[in-house]
This record gives structure tokens, sequence and C-alpha cells, in this order.
């Protein structure tokens, strides 16, 4: 009996320390899987924030691609019909209008009068009408033409005149010095015009103009 109090006594005495020492290893065990799964998660953590870093930094440093634009849609543009031009042929030939120039216009160059020659009143040889004197009073008593106004208003009386002899014997240049009535100056002047060639005056042996003058008389009968 003694001996098995003894064993009882050593089993109790050794229950203790056992149960002691296997909390003590499943708390270990506990305790080194908590510290585990820490770490694990820890380490989790850790990726996710590391990887969440690097995605932002790559999100930073990587540059955006443009957007691909989309082409608007070709429109395809059908060109308008085509009016047909129907070309009518001319049967008949039209005329073709001929122009001619017009004649070149003929301009008139005034040409300036020559200087006339100076006009002698006293030459050496006067000029005098083809005949003389008397064949010059029968020229003028078979051409004058008495104006009826005068007749009848019995106007008579002496015209003087004052004419020009060219050096070709024409007259010009006539003038009424000394008059009657207009009547009668106008029929000396016509008288005047009328006359044939002088023969011109001379002077240093050429012939010149001279300056003569012609009572003309107006008498009624």
């Amino acid at each position: 009996m003694e001996a098995k109090k003894s064993d009882s006594a050593n089993n109790e005495n050794l229950r203790f320390p056992i149960m002691l020492m296997g909390v003590l290893f499943v708390s270990g065990i506990l305790l080194a899987s908590f510290t585990y799964e820490v770490g694990v998660i820890s380490d989790i953590n850790l990726s996710k924030e590391s990887a969440s870093d690097n995605s932002q930094v790559q999100t930073v440093d990587k540059p955006e691609e443009p957007e691909e634009q989309e082409e608007p849609p070709k429109v395809e543009a059908t060109p308008p019909p085509q009016e047909e031009v129907v070309v009518e042929e001319n049967t008949e030939e039209e005329p073709v209008a001929v122009v001619t120039p017009p004649p070149p216009m003929e301009i008139a160059v005034e040409e300036e009068p020559l200087p006339e020659a100076e006009i002698i009143d006293f030459p050496d040889v006067e000029a005098g009408f083809p005949g003389g004197a008397a064949e010059l009073h029968r020229w003028i008593v078979s051409n004058v033409q008495y104006p009826e106004t005068s007749i009848e208003m019995e106007d008579q009386g002496r015209v003087y005149l004052s004419f020009v002899v060219e050096a070709d014997g024409s007259i010009s240049n006539i003038k009424v010095e000394k008059g009657v009535t207009r009547e009668l100056d106008r029929e000396a002047k016509r008288l005047a015009r009328k006359m044939p060639r002088w023969t011109p005056g001379e002077a240093g042996g050429r012939k010149v103009r001279t300056r003569c003058r012609l009572p003309i008389v107006f008498t009624l009968e």
C-alpha cells in the first residue's frame, strides 16, 4: 500500500508540471500562429501599399495616350446629272460683214500768207486802165447801173474811190474815200470790182503794187 501511495503521489506531483508544459506548449503554438498571421497580414498590406504606390507612380509617369479620334464618315457626293447640250448646226452660212477702214482724213494745212509787198503811192510808172482815160470813161458809161432809188430821189454827185492795182493788174482794197449816198457808193464799188485788169505800175524796173484814186460821176440828164 505504501508503494502505491508513492506512485500516485509522484503522478500527482508530475501532473502539474506536465499540464503547465502543455499549457505553455499550446500557448506557444497559438502565439506562434498569431504572430505568423500578423506577419502575413502585414506583408500583404505592405505589398498592397507598395503596389498602390507603384500604380500611382506609374499613372503619374506614364503619359496619357491621345484618344484616337474617330474619322468622320465619308459621304460620297453624287455629281449632278449633266444636261445634254444639243448643238444645232447652222445650215445657212451667216453673211460676213466686211468692214473697210474709212479713208484717212485729209488735214488741211493752212499756209501762212506771204507777206504783202509794199504799196507804192508814187511809182516811176503810174498804173492805168487799158486804152487810157478815154477808154475808162467809155467803159464806165457802158456798165453803170444807176440805182432806181437814187433816180427817184434825184441823187447825183461824184464818188471818190481808192484801190490798189496789184502787180498782175487785178484790183483790190477798194474803199470809198468820199461818197454821196449809200446806193451810189455801192454802185461805184461794184464798177471798180468789175473793171478789167489794169496795166500795173513800175518802180525800179519791176512791176509793183500801186495805189490809185478814181472819181466816178453820177449825173441825171
